[in-house]
């Protein structure tokens, strides 16, 4: 295994699932859910995994949920707090990230990333989202739009110039969403003028993660709008280019410590050199990257409802009223047995849309439903939570109302519920 690889796994017991202290110091409790664990499976001949559960890991993925619980656990929950009432992410957890190689999981070792499995990275982001949601999805952006775009798409130059920058200090950001361009993300403004040797980009984008961390854009934008879609392509811009303004962060419901920015591009030069790609094939790009990236999106949703889940389930075994524990009565007994279903669906939905990537199978319908129901789940989890730890949910000294704030995200970005819903119809629409 290469020394990236290495460094990540060094040390990687094969732990129990822990889950984030239910507590302002953000100390963990000295005990672990017994539910839904992962287990090691010996490799057969050639290295692949024999067929088993979905839940069954490798040794190598195990070892890398270990050393993402453990990173999540020692240096990003004592900080949740602070982050999330600054509204900004704290530079040592994003060097952190890089360290400990999550922002290039599964990046070739030989651009400096850690040569993982895409379904690595979803063990990272879950066990990430358990603690914060935000740190999780910075790391899922990097790795399953603006790594992933990079490393299909990319020349062999643009993968030496900037995957190893990606890999080891330099933040990534994707540029689609703008005013008139959410759900309907192919009705872009922005456009790309050929002249010369370069091209001159104008326009305006809204919504962007990563933009106030970013060092690295990937801008959106159409060279022929006679063309509609068609034309869209993809341009790498460095933040420094001239013209290119990174605006104020919006102040957020949830996610608090993720960036969203409004972005301002006012005759960018971008050199012909750092078109991602075909001229015109932008959208394809796009699609392809935001399938994959929903599936990091159910990941993040499936973590922060087991965290927030794993918080609330040892306060309900403690507290008493009425002279027994609130979990000895039998209504609520079966709202949280109803919960821990869902959650395991959910993360079965999340881990068979990944393996299907990782076996090249078709994963669309899959990725759509994984997001949607995750999203979903993740709602209806971080509520019935403060319902059952009742006025202490509800302040600000336990980290549950931080979650059903960071849920409520899910159902609407990287295509929101009904759209996710949409796919989904098609595809039975087509299968039928």
């Amino acid at each position: 295994m290469e020394v990236a690889a290495v460094r990540l796994l060094r040390g990687g017991a094969l732990l129990r699932r822990t889950f984030p202290a239910c507590l302002p110091a953000g100390k963990s409790p000295p005990r672990a859910l017994r539910a839904s664990q992962s287990q090691a499976l010996p490799r057969a001949a050639g290295g692949r995994l024999p067929g088993g559960p979905l839940q069954t890991l490798s040794e190598e993925e195990l070892m890398i949920q270990s050393a993402a619980r453990r990173f999540a656990q020692e240096q990003v929950a004592p900080l949740v707090s602070t982050m999330d009432e600054n509204a900004k992410m704290e530079p040592a957890v994003i060097r952190g990230l890089f360290q400990q190689g999550f922002m290039a999981v599964d990046v070739d070792a030989r651009y400096g990333g850690t040569g993982a499995s895409f379904f690595s990275l979803v063990l990272v982001v879950e066990e990430l989202a358990k603690v914060d949601a935000s740190v999780a999805l910075m790391c899922d952006v990097q790795n399953t739009v603006v790594n992933g775009l990079l490393r299909k798409h990319g020349t062999e130059e643009q993968k030496a110039a900037y995957l190893p920058q990606l890999a080891t200090a330099t933040v990534g950001s994707f540029c689609l969403s703008e005013a008139g361009a959410g759900s309907d993300s192919f009705a872009l403004k922005t456009r790309a003028e050929k002249k010369g040797g370069h091209y001159v980009l104008n326009g305006s984008k809204m919504w962007i993660t990563n933009a106030r961390e970013a060092g690295l854009f990937l801008v959106m934008a159409n060279v022929d709008p006679s063309a509609g879609y068609r034309g869209i392509t993809c341009f790498l811009v460095d933040r420094d280019t001239e013209g290119f303004h990174v605006g104020k962060a919006e102040n957020k419901l949830g996610i608090r410590a993720s960036s969203t920015c409004p972005l301002a591009l006012e005759d960018v030069k971008v050199p012909e050199a750092n078109v991602l790609g075909q001229v015109g094939h932008g959208y394809k790009y796009a699609i392809g990257s935001l399938n994959e990236g929903r599936i990091g999106i159910a990941a993040q949703m499936l973590g922060l409802a087991q965290g927030c889940f794993d918080c609330a389930v040892p306060y309900v075994k403690e507290r008493m009223q009425f002279g027994k524990r609130l979990f000895d009565f039998q209504g609520l007994q079966h709202q949280v047995a109803q919960v821990a279903t869902q959650l395991e669906a959910a993360r079965l939905l999340t881990y068979n849309a990944a393996r299907l990537v990782e076996a090249g199978r078709p994963f669309v319908k899959e990725a759509a439903m994984a997001k949607y129901y995750a999203s979903e789940v993740a709602g209806l989890t971080t509520s019935k939570c403060i319902d059952w730890m009742g006025g202490v949910g509800y302040t600000r000294s336990f980290p549950v109302e931080k979650y059903f704030r960071d849920a409520k995200i899910g159902t609407i970005y990287e295509g929101a519920s009904n759209i996710q819903l949409n796919t989904i119809g098609k595809h039975l629409d087509a299968q039928y």
